[in-house]
């Protein structure tokens, strides 16, 4: 599918960079003109996936994450995270509300909170070689 424009960014698997994907995303999102909510919806889908690179693919060392936006012709908003961590080993178990692989501090919602946030997501991964998230958001923006 044809884009209008794009960005890629690429930061450590450190806590600290959430918070800058998140802003990173938002201000790219921005020259679409979204309301508020989606684009609250969106920073809270990417925070998500950010985390989990940060917790589950690299969880004893530091590693690096490749953020990819695009902005599609029909106003649809296609983010991709990629990492080359540990990989998941089932993917349709890992997307199961309440599982989780991160110990007991962390709530098993990631990905359904992604899935209710956006269009459309897509996970692919490899055991030993990384995870990519796919997420799509259609925006109606502002009137």
């Amino acid at each position: 599918m044809k884009f209008e424009n794009y960005m890629t960014i690429e930061f450590p698997s450190k806590s600290s960079n959430e918070a800058f994907a998140r802003a990173a995303v938002a201000g790219f999102a921005a020259q679409m003109d979204p309301t508020l909510e989606e684009l609250g919806d969106i920073r809270t889908a990417v925070s998500e996936a950010v985390t989990n690179c940060i917790v589950h693919a690299y969880p004893d060392c530091i590693g690096t994450i490749t953020l990819r936006c695009k902005i599609l012709k029909n106003k649809t908003l296609d983010i991709t995270i990629k990492d080359k961590g540990v990989g998941i080993e089932d993917v349709d178990l890992a997307r199961r509300p309440m599982y989780t692989t991160g110990g007991t501090d962390r709530s098993g919602m990631g990905f359904t909170i992604m899935e209710s946030f956006m269009t459309s997501i897509v996970v692919k991964s490899s055991k030993g070689n990384g995870t990519v998230v796919r997420m799509r958001r259609k925006l109606q923006g502002c009137k």
